[in-house]
């Protein structure tokens, strides 16, 4: 049978029809359908706001919720945003579009080395995830492991996110994505990353066997949004456009250019999320420079760092020094002196601080 020909509808109950009827014509604005029987209206059909209910009188079944979706809430029955129909339906007037709400940051100190967890657990599509920040500092970030076994296509829609910021890491293997207005598709080496501006259409199309990534989302919890009606690729759009006051970033390890890191005794690449995140975001992939790292502290509402190669010690006042492996991540508050000791020869981190713009004081 075609779709056309099927509907669904919510039955919702009633007391008495005639003290509904006002309700959801003119208080909601819904169109009565059908009604019956003629001389004593017991069940009526109403459509609306891409919604259609039942109510009947007797029905044995709870009086229900319903939402209206709306980016005019002050438009929409005199501007209530809870109302309760005479049959005991509640209706609650919500925004259409999803914002951003980022809660304020629980600071603390934190580390997760990989090897005092079970590492890995099975989410979504066989992927395997682990958290790095298991408190997700209040909600205001999610940083994420993230690992395929096996590769090949993957089996993704094209969508978006409401986030503040959004950051993907290729840290292992390839993969090969979409992403609204950039051409066509990006193949992403270890060592390269995106930012995922808030609202860009993308679509992850192929991983290499074993790929491994890093995301970050802020804050932790954000609404994906899947767009049934466009199609990615969609060509070569603005470059210069923006997402929220972002712009799409694309770094690529192979001749980015390395400079002095903020702590003496070490080197970085910086990606330029910082200027393209108009200082939301700063993403540095650090190493060694053989000199001898000092004692600091920083002023950044988050500050996360996951180490990617090689070895180091972490010293951090007031905290036992920890001895850190590659799948080892941490977060240090801002204020507290630590200093990086013992590093290795091929210690490689990703630090990760919102904001970019972030001042260090060397003690």
């Amino acid at each position: 049978m075609p779709t056309t020909d099927i509907l669904a509808e919510v039955l919702l109950p009633t007391q008495e029809l005639r003290d509904d009827l006002p309700f959801y014509t003119k208080t909601l604005g819904m169109r009565l359908e059908n009604i019956f029987p003629a001389d004593d209206p017991s069940v009526a059909s109403f459509s609306g706001h891409g919604l259609r209910i039942r109510i009947e009188k007797g029905a044995d079944v709870p009086p229900g919720r319903l939402r209206i979706l709306t980016d005019a809430p002050d438009d929409f029955a005199e501007g209530q945003r809870r109302l309760t129909a005479p049959n005991g339906t509640v209706v609650d007037v919500v925004p259409l579009s999803p914002t951003v709400e980022q809660p304020v940051t629980q600071h603390e100190f934190a580390v997760r080395r990989l090897r005092d967890e079970a590492p890995w657990v099975i989410g979504r599509a066989g992927m395997h995830y682990r958290d790095l920040i298991p408190t997700r500092l209040g909600g205001s970030i999610i940083a994420s492991h993230i690992r395929i076994p096996d590769g090949g296509p993957v089996p993704d829609m094209v969508h978006y996110h409401t986030v503040g910021f959004q950051l993907i890491f290729c840290y292992k293997g390839w993969v090969d994505v979409l992403y609204e207005d950039q051409g066509d598709v990006i193949r992403l080496h270890a060592g390269d990353c995106v930012t995922q501006p808030p609202g860009i259409r993308h679509r992850v199309m192929h991983a290499s066997a074993e790929i491994e990534v890093i995301e970050i989302g802020v804050p932790a919890e954000h609404v994906t949004t899947i767009d049934h009606d466009f199609t990615l690729p969609n060509g070569k759009g603005d470059p210069d456009r923006e997402w929220d006051g972002q712009r799409f970033v694309h770094h690529v390890k192979d001749g980015a250019t390395w400079q002095p890191f903020r702590i003496p005794g070490f080197t970085a690449r910086d990606t330029g999320i910082t200027a393209g995140t108009k200082g939301v975001a700063g993403i540095q992939v650090v190493r060694p420079d053989g000199g001898t790292p000092v004692p600091a502290k920083h002023d950044a509402d988050i500050h996360f760092t996951f180490v990617m190669e090689g070895s180091m010690t972490l010293t951090a006042e007031g905290q036992e020094d920890r001895d850190l492996q590659p799948g080892d991540a941490f977060v240090i508050p801002p204020g507290m002196v630590s200093q990086y000791r013992d590093c290795s020869d091929d210690l490689e981190l990703l630090e990760v601080a919102l904001r970019g713009d972030f001042q260090t004081t060397l003690v």
